[in-house]
């Protein structure tokens, strides 16, 4: 999965159907809209979090660290890199090499 098909992922969860086919107008896209939900819908935003399995710690640490940046484009990169660590997990799940009894390989 390359970044483009990370963003529109992304987009999908949070709603929002991307105009641009250039990832880094893509990636202002859903800082605009992760933005929009910091001031509108927070709670969306939280839920989207929690399903999406971002670390809250990961993002307190960031946030503090980083207090003069743009907070939507902090979770932004924190999304984009969850993602990627989700791809990276499944890829070597699906290489394990199961020794043993076949029986136990699902």
């Amino acid at each position: 999965m390359d970044q483009s098909q990370i963003n529109i992922f992304i987009a999908q969860v949070l709603g929002l159907e991307l105009k641009s086919r250039e990832e880094s107008d893509q990636h202002e896209e859903l800082v605009k809209k992760i933005n929009d939900l910091l001031l509108n819908d927070f709670e969306k935003l939280v839920g989207i979090l929690y399903r999406m399995d971002v670390s809250e710690t990961r993002l307190k640490e960031l946030l503090r660290k980083h207090g003069n940046e743009d907070a939507a484009k902090l979770i932004a990169l924190l999304m984009i890199e969850r993602q990627k660590e989700k791809i990276i997990s499944r890829k070597e799940y699906r290489n394990q090499s199961f020794e043993g009894d076949p029986e136990e390989r699902w």
